[in-house]
């Protein structure tokens, strides 16, 4: 089996070193050729792709590819991976699988409440809008050209080297106040579970939330990691006097509990990290 990444990221980087110790062959992509020799290292077979012209040696690089994910995000005009390479990897009869990695920030605001993979797209976010855009390409070479293209929406991913552990030993919390305000995350090792279980029983069309148990506020996330190091929490700021940037401001403006039945219905999943409180606690004992 081989996979083949566009945008060896965060979490395509942990599902290739999963499936290379399975025996795999994993190849992708990185921004410059720096970072392309550093996966390289790592037993990747690396290429180059800045989204604004073609992989070279593309049908090199993209022969024997059983499998293929999605991660890069799209930019302003669009989805690169789509725009360059779309027809490419629809001509291509080795494909089993198609991932795309998207975000529950397709959905919009929902004022905390429950939304679920039938729920309509209403992003109102530049973000989110992209994301919708992009699904609907990939989506559209799944139904005109047969390309068996999965969706996964992601929240926010935390995991090794990536936590609130981390931003409270970097310095960088602080404890907001928004009245009702929840996101939802997953750890990265349940996202990785959950492509590998997709991959090994696809359901071409398939829409996926994969998210955790718990919706919860995150300041109360923020205090749980304080406890664990043995720390006082920081204290509580009202979110009109707090400081963020107009990103970061962005994300308080959508507000939703997003269900993940689907998940463990299709794909079998049963999470290793249910809620962030079992997903901290192991990421402070795996040190």
């Amino acid at each position: 089996m081989r996979l083949f990444v566009f945008g060896m990221g965060y979490t395509a980087t942990r599902l290739a070193h999963r499936l290379i110790k399975k025996g795999w062959q994993v190849a992708g992509t990185s921004r410059n050729q720096e970072a392309a020799n550093a996966l390289r290292a790592q037993g990747i077979d690396a290429y180059v792709f800045d989204g604004d012209s073609p992989i070279q040696d593309f049908n090199k690089a993209i022969t024997g590819a059983t499998h293929v994910l999605i991660s890069n995000p799209p930019g302003e005009g669009g989805d690169p991976a789509l725009l360059i390479h779309g027809n490419d990897l629809a001509s291509r009869q080795s494909i089993a699988w198609l991932g795309y990695l998207s975000t529950t920030g397709v959905y919009g605001d929902h004022k905390g409440a429950w939304v679920d993979e039938s729920t309509a797209c209403s992003a109102t976010s530049t973000r989110g809008k992209r994301r919708v855009s992009a699904e609907q390409g990939w989506m559209a070479l799944h139904q005109q050209h047969g390309l068996p293209v999965h969706l996964f929406r992601l929240p926010g991913i935390y995991g090794p080297g990536r936590s609130a552990i981390d931003a409270i030993r970097q310095g960088r919390t602080q404890r907001i106040d928004k009245a009702g305000q929840v996101f939802c995350r997953i750890h990265v090792d349940d996202i990785v579970e959950a492509l590998f279980a997709s991959m090994n029983t696809p359901h071409p069309g398939g829409i996926y939330n994969l998210v955790d148990n718990e919706p919860a506020p995150p300041q109360d996330v923020t205090a749980f990691a304080a406890q664990l190091l043995g720390q006082e929490p920081a204290p509580l700021i009202p979110f009109d006097e707090a400081e963020l940037t107009p990103m970061g401001r962005s994300f308080y403006a959508e507000n939703k509990r997003v269900r993940n039945q689907l998940m463990k219905d299709e794909l079998g999943i049963t999470l290793q990290y249910p809620t962030y409180r079992e997903g901290l606690r192991a990421l402070l004992s795996q040190e």
